[in-house]
Formats: C-alpha cells, structure tokens, sequence
C-alpha cells in the first residue's frame, strides 16, 4: 500500500485565522468588559510590558484593545472588550491591528464593516 507523497500543510495564515476564529464571542452584545477605569490584563495576555490600562483615556484603551485582540482567549475578549466602545473605535482601532484579526471580525460581524464604511 502506497503512502501519500504530499500531505497539505495549512499555511500559517490559515491557522491564526482559525485561532481568532476560535476566540470570537458569539455576538457582539457577549462583550462586557468595562466602560470606563483601569484594566490590568493577566499574564497569559500579556507576559511582558504594561499590563495597566485607563478606559478612559483613548491611547491607553487602544493599546488594551489591540492587545487582546491578538493575545486574549475568549474570557478575555469578552471581560475586557466593551461592545459600545469597540464599534466606536472600531474605524481607527481595524487599522492598527493584524489583516487576519480584521478579517475575523468583520467577517463575523458585518457591523463592523458597516461601521468602517461609515466612516470612511
């Protein structure tokens, strides 16, 4: 019995995409987190660097956003992420993270995409 000569091999862009796919909430109105005041982010988001961040303050919120969106689980992204503040910076905030979490996001949220198109 001859063994196949190739198995495919996903590329790596497949498989982030199925990691953030994994990590969607199920509807935006899943995402909680807080409107205002300070988050510290847990180590397995972010091992390194600042892990205080001020709601209130759009550079800081940015920064929270950005980073857990690429390094949260989905407890994080539901606990943290605010619903009504991601839709509003959604139009600034889809430009300084990676092409494959953008993708994700307004593929499973078309409001998303509405919300940049909106803006533009």
């Amino acid at each position: 019995m001859a063994l196949p000569t190739h198995v495919p091999v996903p590329d790596a862009a497949e498989i982030l995409r199925a990691r953030y796919t994994k990590r969607l909430p199920a509807r935006l109105e899943d995402l909680r987190g807080p409107a205002h005041g300070m988050v510290d982010l847990p180590l397995h988001v972010v091992w390194s660097g600042r892990r205080s961040f001020d709601v209130d303050r759009s550079r800081s919120r940015m920064g929270l956003y950005r980073t857990v969106l690429a390094e949260g689980q989905r407890q994080d992204v539901t606990g943290v992420l605010n619903r009504d503040l991601l839709i509003g910076q959604w139009p600034v905030l889809r430009t300084l993270i990676s092409r494959i979490i953008r993708d994700v996001w307004e593929d499973a949220f078309p409001e998303l995409a509405t919300t940049r198109s909106a803006a533009a």
